[in-house]
């Protein structure tokens, strides 16, 4: 997209230096990503500085013994927070990303399987197994639509920004300046703009586009869509040759695009 679209790098880097809840988002599912590929890779045995959880730290074991291959949550996490993290804690911006990096970490399930005589259950071995990351992402996404504006305030005598934050309760931010909520909600600092229209930070929608029994009406902010029906060529009833190329036909066909209304 960018390379076809002069100037939207551009733009979504400016928008991506703002503290819009869209800005939470993208932390959190970026943090969220990395900490599940490197557990995952971890357990697999793709990394060398890891391997297997094998720390459970959980309670009530007395009927199952660790065991397996779990994934490894804790390497993962300490990686992310160190290599997400290391803006300075005076900074609130800095903390707000910080704090959209931690406000979701990969979910974990407790996986279990049975051993004894004839299918009973003597003896469970356990690990940890984090959830598929599709149902991270749905999370995800209620945390987008949930996200909490925080505010801002300058000290004068320093110059360094400090919270003001939603009555949820509070708790001590990690270094200097006030203290951040106490929730597990993503935050933002900045009101979004309409990323239905072209400006600062967005190329907007006419144009775009959609999928009609989908998402036209959402990406389409309801302006509508258009429809265009065209010919297109492509490859079809391909076969392996000997040796060894693959061979198809040219099949022509009628297809339909959606385009969302300027």
């Amino acid at each position: 997209m960018c390379r076809r679209d002069p100037g939207v790098a551009e733009t979504l880097v400016e928008a991506v230096s703002m503290s819009f809840k869209e800005t939470a988002f993208l932390y959190a599912i970026s943090s969220a990503g990395l900490t599940h590929a490197l557990a995952k890779a971890c357990s697999a045995g793709r990394m060398e500085r890891c391997t297997c959880d094998e720390a459970p730290d959980l309670e009530n074991r007395e009927a199952w013994q660790w065991g397996g291959c779990g994934d490894n949550l804790k390497y993962s996490s300490k990686f992310v927070k160190e290599f997400l993290g290391r803006r300075s804690s005076k900074d609130l911006r800095a903390r707000v990303d910080f704090h959209n990096n931690l406000v979701i970490k990969a979910g974990v399930e407790t996986t279990c399987k049975c051993h004894g005589v004839s299918g009973s259950c003597t003896v469970r071995t356990c690990w940890r197994q984090l959830a598929p990351f599709h149902e991270v992402g749905k999370h995800l996404k209620h945390k987008y639509e949930t996200a909490l504006k925080v505010g801002s305030t300058t000290n004068e005598a320093t110059g360094e920004a400090g919270a003001i934050s939603p009555p949820r309760g509070r708790a001590s931010g990690s270094g200097g300046g006030d203290p951040l909520p106490r929730t597990p909600e993503a935050m933002h600092l900045d009101d979004s703009p309409s990323f239905c229209l072209a400006g600062r930070f967005s190329p907007g929608t006419a144009g775009r586009r959609c999928h009609r029994e989908k998402n036209c009406e959402s990406i389409c902010c309801g302006r509508g869509h258009n429809t265009q029906s065209r010919v297109v060529t492509r490859p079809c009833q391909c076969q392996v040759r000997w040796c060894c190329y693959v061979e198809c036909r040219q099949c022509t066909q009628r297809e339909e695009v959606y385009t969302c209304k300027g």
